[in-house]
């Protein structure tokens, strides 16, 4: 039986991809920053975690309780729309400090365990939109790219350690939270008034999107197939790019 910690569970992929692993007998440590049982069906295979990515002490905390684990999935993110000029850099980094190095340090907190056995993999859910820019999204496109640089460069320094890393991304999701999350950090200076609204008209008559279904079957795959490529794509939209990238 195999054991995978996933950041990020109370809503959106994280939360469908615990149910999906959870169906197929994997034990599941679904984590998140406030605790709730009510979000997966009762399991002795289950256990949700306390986790918040941005304090140290809570990862060490989380990953003590966690155990040995097989599959790391860093998928906690926040969103962010806005064209830079409106952008606090407090907001800006908030950003980064979920997006990226809350994932660098979940990352390297499961590194010694996984280097130890010789043995684990690292999911890291990033964005489709680093494959091709949007409007209004460029903090966001810049956390969500450095973490793929990151996961790259990560995957030759374990491959001796027989650990692989590999990024899923997915595309735009209007069924998960991430529209909710961005909204709360909306940043439209007036003259960028026109623009954003030509944008998120756009989004709206936009048909083809990810489900959280699809994320929670890139990352399944993942886990579970070592021959699988570093990037993978999750969702209509996002596979649409990738094929013309």
């Amino acid at each position: 039986m195999k054991t995978i910690l996933i950041t990020g569970c109370s809503s959106g992929f994280g939360l469908e991809t615990a149910r999906y692993f959870l169906d197929r007998d994997w034990t599941v440590i679904a984590t998140m920053r406030t605790p709730r049982e009510d979000l997966q069906p009762r399991s002795e295979r289950l256990r949700i975690v306390s986790l918040d990515v941005m304090d140290a002490d809570s990862i060490r905390r989380a990953v003590n309780e966690a155990g040995p684990i097989d599959v790391l999935v860093n998928n906690a993110g926040i969103g962010l729309l806005g064209a830079l000029e409106g952008v606090p850099m407090e907001t800006a980094r908030e950003v980064f400090e979920t997006n990226t190095f809350g994932t660098m340090a979940m990352t390297q907190a499961v590194l010694p365990q996984f280097r130890e056995r010789r043995s684990g993999v690292i999911i890291n859910v990033t964005s489709s939109v680093t494959l091709k820019p949007l409007h209004l999204l460029s903090v966001y496109t810049a956390s969500k790219a450095a973490v793929n640089a990151f996961t790259e460069s990560l995957a030759l320094e374990l491959e001796p350690f027989g650990v692989r890393a590999h990024l899923v991304l997915p595309g735009r999701a209007p069924e998960t939270s991430f529209g909710e999350s961005a909204r709360s950090r909306i940043h439209i200076p007036e003259p960028y008034a026109p623009m954003a609204q030509s944008v998120f008209a756009a989004w709206q008559q936009s048909t083809t999107v990810t489900r959280a279904l699809d994320v929670a079957e890139a990352v399944w795959r993942v886990a579970n197939d070592p021959s699988c490529p570093m990037r993978l794509a999750a969702g209509a939209d996002a596979v649409a790019l990738t094929s013309a990238a």
